[in-house]
């Protein structure tokens, strides 16, 4: 099992808990980028800490490639392995097509400008959401052999084996009997001096606006110091803006609605059943179209766009999906094409997973 980002930890601890659970031996590498390494811990896997994230320009990038495959190569060239599965990036997939591993990588739309990716071709299966439709995937030439399609969203399945604690907002002195609403910007774009995102100023002006207002609560999650700094300038007396590590799942679970600026946790909002908005709109996924005509997820850009209200626990619907699915698939490519049985690749047209 592959791990390139911190991110990607959440979504694959619960498949490898499943694994392990069911007697397989599972080897975890990972590249050094995001605090990946701490996350790790944080989730009880082991991992072997492979190579880091270049950045840069395409010569910068190009030789971090290069280096991380071969050390990929020389991680694995020792251990027997049936199958790999991970993010799809250039070095996971080249060094799984090297060694002759079945591998399953998995897209999401944000990947699908790299379509053209000459690795595609490389890889056995590539799993994704059933919400992007074929016009998007067929854009990829050369494709791989399969595409898998699973229904629903990363963030449904990961969550399926969480508990929030729900003394998250205790913990952070929120009164509970406020209207409380977790607040989570873009990350600063630009560099070496990253600035705000196009929607923080969207952003800031809701908060300023409702964060004044009288038993409501906003709590802060910012993506760094510059930007927690920028947002407390605003003088809101409603916001909270927690400094270290929080429990971000624990709190959504715990608030009445969820404002970001596009991202991972409106989403994990929807899939928790708390309302989610969001004042992105050039930067919505497939994923977040289908939330937002089913209603699970709003565009937010005024204040009266946000309905500041205590939460109803009775209509909230929390109904993950279990993350075994994706466990039977790869052992049924394990069994489907054994290591170093290049020859034809497989056979057969894409498939949904029920």
């Amino acid at each position: 099992m592959d791990i390139t980002e911190a991110a990607d930890v959440v979504f694959f601890a619960p498949i490898v808990r499943r694994l392990e659970s069911s007697g397989h031996t599972v080897t975890v590498t990972a590249r050094r980028f995001a605090s990946a390494d701490l996350v790790l811990r944080r989730y009880g896997v082991g991992a072997v800490l492979v190579g880091h994230h270049r950045g840069g320009g395409v010569a910068a990038r190009t030789v971090g490639l290069a280096n991380r495959t071969r050390q990929l190569l020389h991680s694995a060239s020792d251990g027997r392995f049936d199958v790999a599965a991970g993010s799809h990036t250039s070095d996971f997939v080249l060094a799984g097509w090297t060694l002759g591993i079945p591998q399953m990588t998995f897209l999401e739309e944000e990947g699908l400008g790299n379509g053209p990716s000459f690795t595609m071709r490389l890889a056995d299966e590539v799993a994704v959401p059933d919400a992007i439709g074929a016009d998007a995937l067929s854009a990829f030439r050369p494709s791989p052999r399969r595409f898998v399609r699973y229904p629903g969203f990363r963030e449904e399945y990961y969550l399926h084996d969480m508990s929030p604690d729900p003394a998250a907002l205790r913990r952070l002195a929120v009164d509970e009997r406020h209207v409380v609403g977790v607040v989570r910007p873009a990350r600063p774009v630009g560099m070496p001096s990253p600035g705000p995102s196009p929607g923080e100023e969207v952003l800031a002006g809701l908060v300023r606006a409702v964060a004044g207002r009288r038993n409501v609560t906003l709590v802060l999650l910012a993506r760094d110091r510059e930007q927690r700094q920028r947002f407390l300038a605003l003088g809101a007396p409603g916001l909270v803006a927690p400094e270290g590590p929080v429990d971000g799942v624990g709190l959504i679970a715990a608030a009445d609605f969820v404002l970001g600026d596009g991202g991972i946790m409106t989403r994990e909002a929807a899939a928790l059943g708390t309302p989610a908005y969001t004042v992105a709109k050039a930067s919505l996924t497939t994923v977040d179209r289908l939330l937002l005509r089913a209603g699970r997820l709003r565009i937010a850009t005024l204040e009266d766009d946000l309905q500041l209200r205590k939460k109803d626990s009775r209509t909230a619907t929390f109904e993950p999906r279990d993350p075994q699915i994706f466990v039977d698939e790869l052992l049924a490519l394990a069994r489907e094409r054994p290591r170093r049985a290049r020859a034809g690749g497989l056979a057969g047209a894409d498939r949904a997973i029920p």
